[in-house]
């Protein structure tokens, strides 16, 4: 089953797991994708839920490109998003279809509600950076985030070293849209902001997080330097020990 059109549509190593033993037992397993194009930043994306008799859920990933059925989508370009699918209450082949698109379209709406926010987030940040942001499409980012990430898309100022990406919480989609936001990330500093907060100032709020925490650092190591001082003049009268 495929979907297309915006309107419609953790690891490498579990991915490419998964994958392996798709094409080993493929009776058992089964993958649907759902195309999402003309993304404003992610341009086009494909979601692809993948069923296993053996897994227990219906896990989702996102992968950049607008992929099709008999398209090959390597493990590395998969990221895991917490968002499974949840057919349990269906009794029907029919109410397993509603529950099917019900749930791709929460999936696909948080999608596209979280590329148009980060249009608006990629305008503010070059401002406050005023500097060209990068859009980056990796699977893998460097940075610990507290949250989840929604799509394989973040913005980045260089300059600043400042990374924005959109983030969810672990939910299936039974239960609806997941909760989402916007992450903030710069070195080992990171907070999630609401999707529908100003840009600017979380952006101005961030800034002071990120000026605390590097005020908090200098006095942490002030304090270490003074401690091996005091420890260095100590040593000069101790006794030798053997």
């Amino acid at each position: 089953m495929e979907e297309s059109g915006r309107d419609q549509a953790h690891d490498g190593t579990d991915a490419e797991d998964l994958l392996r033993r798709a094409l080993l037992d493929p009776d058992d397993s089964a993958a649907v994708a759902l195309r999402i194009e003309g993304l404003l930043v992610g341009r086009a994306l494909t979601v692809i839920f993948h069923g296993r008799k053996d897994l227990g859920t219906i896990q989702t990933y996102v992968a950049n490109g607008g992929h099709g059925a008999g398209d090959a989508v390597t493990p590395q370009s998969l990221l895991r998003v917490p968002c499974d699918l949840d057919l349990h209450d269906a009794a029907t082949r029919a109410e397993a279809e509603e529950l099917y698109a019900a749930q791709a379209r929460a999936l696909r709406e948080s999608l596209l509600a979280a590329d148009t926010v980060l249009e608006i987030w990629r305008e503010a940040l070059a401002a406050v950076a005023d500097s060209p942001v990068a859009v980056d499409r990796t699977v893998d980012l460097p940075l610990n985030l507290p949250a989840h990430r929604l799509m394989p898309v973040a913005l980045i100022a260089p300059e600043r070293r400042l990374t924005v990406v959109p983030v969810c919480g672990a939910r299936t989609l039974a239960e609806g849209r997941p909760p989402m936001g916007i992450a903030c990330a710069q070195q080992d500093v990171a907070h999630v902001y609401p999707l529908p907060d100003d840009p600017e100032r979380c952006l101005e709020d961030f800034a002071e997080r990120a000026a605390q925490h590097a005020r908090r650092l200098a006095d942490q190591l002030t304090h270490q330097e003074t401690s091996v001082e005091r420890f260095l003049e100590l040593s000069e009268g101790f006794p030798e020990t053997g």
